[in-house]
């Protein structure tokens, strides 16, 4: 499986972004999806996530501005992001939990990762 994120770009504060993730390859050993994101000198931290049967949680952080979505198809995620703070401003990434063949959900160290993308937010 591999994940590809995109959408990324510069934007003012009190704007709005739309991240995509797109999925290729065996999805049916996907399970649930989120997003990550690693900001300037900090470590990753967690955004939220969409279950397999599309229950949504977020961080704290960012929860009632940013929203994730999913294709009827699993095979797209979204992050729609709104009322963009400077402190937004991160590498963020999509991941998505991995099935083995039988269904049954794998260790999280063998999750599925997107490549980064960049999300500038300026004052």
């Amino acid at each position: 499986v591999q994940l590809q994120a995109s959408g990324g770009g510069l934007v003012q504060a009190g704007g709005s972004l739309r991240l995509s993730c797109e999925a290729s390859g065996s999805i049916s050993t996907i399970n649930d999806m989120g997003w990550y994101r690693q900001p300037p000198g900090k470590e990753r931290e967690w955004v939220g996530r969409i279950s397999w049967h599309g229950v949504t949680s977020y961080a704290d952080s960012v929860k009632g501005r940013f929203t994730i979505s999913r294709d009827d198809d699993r095979k797209t995620m979204y992050l729609q992001m709104s009322s963009l703070k400077t402190e937004d401003t991160a590498v963020y990434y999509c991941n998505a939990e991995r099935l083995q063949p039988d269904g049954r959900l794998m260790s999280r160290e063998f999750d599925y990762w997107g490549r980064e993308t960049l999300v500038t937010v300026s004052s």
